[in-house]
């Protein structure tokens, strides 16, 4: 072992080990926030570069609004979890407080109440690639209350140069050291933090689409409005940073309660290295994660059903089991105004999907274009096409009339999923933009004998 990670090494030990007691005996100090843009950044220091006495506490707010329409489509047959063939559109809206606050030296608290409103198409429900982001899978005519994130961040100098930190949402002004260790626990959601890409992660900005904006086979624990409760560590270093989490999942697939008492749970780790190819940034990102819970097996669904002459049903073959899986994530800056994306995941095809949706594997790539080039520096249109596939076990249980957390023709034509998608990013003023998206499906919920689709949408982003 070298000496320069030697000393790295204890560095990090003396600093986990001494956190608590500067946290708690430096109540009275003030300090700053963040890192590089990503939900998980955090400041760290009395001060600002610029001389600027760091933020105490902050509110910022949003509001995004989601309308999709798709017309008719080809499909002979139809199942409880089918894109509607007909003619059909469907609203999302959301209205957001990003409430912040600087508790003690390093240490921040910030708490997320939301409204939310509407449905995804087919109620979310219809492909594994689903088009909309800001569709949860719980829809509702009227508004009503949540509180997705609550959530404390400290943030651990390990010494070396100050960063500045810009005010935002979840983010206090101030500054921060380049190499910290950020602990973050409480409830949020585990992209949040892993799986992030500068240019495909925010359905309220950027992408759409399910498969596009997360790693597809990426079975992220979460409920069913796609957060949880855990914690999460990061090590960053001046060209890398080790990212590992710990969170609870639901107490069955895909439901609104999580598993209080931690039985059933996700570990996931991330490494990061961030590089220059050509004089321009980008980072290569490697996740794995494993899901710990009681579930069932392809298999063993579709072997239950042929001796009892009835329907797979998973909730009858059940038992705890490991589900593992991996992704690759990429991004790369190729010119001022331009980047490049692509992600590729996969997971245990055996077992049902538990909380994300039915992707075993999945492959897509992508660019961002800012709009210099036609004068408008703030507008953004982005291009990707995804391909998602399923395991030949899965496709078993979807083919002999199996139910899943978001497909179920209730009979199947296998083909892999294929999407693409275009969005055009107006900013109108500072705060506000309008959006226009156009995805391509072919095969959706894998079905050849459904679609193709195409799917228009809309969407207004305001933030204050």
């Amino acid at each position: 072992m070298n000496m320069k990670f030697e000393t790295q090494v204890r560095r990090l030990l003396a600093a986990l080990l001494c956190g608590v007691a500067v946290s708690v005996a430096a109540a009275s100090d003030m300090s700053g926030k963040q890192v590089d843009a990503e939900p998980s950044a955090m400041a760290h220091s009395s001060s600002a570069p610029d001389g600027l006495p760091p933020e105490g506490w902050s509110i910022h707010g949003q509001m995004t609004n989601v309308t999709q329409w798709h017309p008719s489509f080809s499909a002979p047959y139809t199942g409880p979890n089918s894109l509607d063939p007909r003619r059909r559109n469907a609203e999302t809206t959301d209205v957001t407080l990003f409430l912040g606050g600087r508790l003690w030296q390093g240490v921040e608290l910030y708490l997320n109440p939301e409204y939310d409103q509407g449905f995804g198409l087919g109620n979310t429900l219809g492909m594994a690639g689903f088009p909309s982001g800001e569709a949860y899978k719980i829809g509702a005519n009227t508004p009503y209350l949540r509180l997705p994130r609550a959530f404390i961040r400290q943030v651990i100098g390990l010494g070396g140069e100050q960063q500045k930190v810009e005010p935002g949402a979840n983010q206090l002004a101030g500054s921060q050291p380049v190499e910290n260790v950020t602990i973050t626990l409480g409830k949020f959601s585990p992209v949040d933090i892993f799986d992030t890409n500068a240019y495909a992660h925010d359905p309220r900005a950027d992408f759409l689409n399910w498969a596009i904006v997360d790693a597809g086979a990426y079975d992220y624990a979460a409920d069913a409005w796609g957060f949880t409760k855990g914690g999460a560590v990061e090590w960053t270093q001046s060209w890398w940073t080790l990212r590992g989490g710990y969170f609870t999942l639901s107490t069955i697939p895909n439901t609104t309660t999580l598993d209080r008492n931690f039985k059933q749970y996700e570990w996931v780790g991330e490494v990061e290295a961030r590089h220059q190819f050509l004089a321009r940034p980008g980072k290569v990102k490697l996740l794995g994660y494993v899901n710990r819970g009681y579930m069932g097996g392809y298999a063993d669904a579709v072997r239950l059903a042929r001796q009892t002459n009835s329907t797979p049903d998973m909730a009858r073959v059940r038992s705890f089991a490991s589900r593992p899986g991996y992704a690759l994530n990429v991004e790369q800056e190729l010119a001022a105004d331009l980047g490049f994306f692509a992600r590729a995941s996969v997971n245990d095809g055996g077992k049902e999907a538990f909380e994300f949706t039915e992707i075993n594997r999945s492959l897509s790539a992508g660019l961002s274009l800012k709009g210099d080039r036609w004068g408008r520096h703030d507008d953004t249109v982005g291009l990707a096409v995804v391909v998602n596939a399923l395991s030949s076990e899965a496709r078993d249980y979807f083919a002999a009339g199996g139910m899943g957390i978001l497909i179920g023709d209730g009979g199947l034509n296998y083909g892999s999923e294929k999407i693409a998608e275009l969005y055009y990013s107006w900013r109108v003023e500072k705060r506000l933009t309008l959006g226009a998206d156009y995805q391509y499906v072919v095969n959706p919920a894998y079905n050849r004998d459904r679609g193709p689709v195409p799917i228009l949408g809309l969407r207004l982003h305001a933030e204050f």
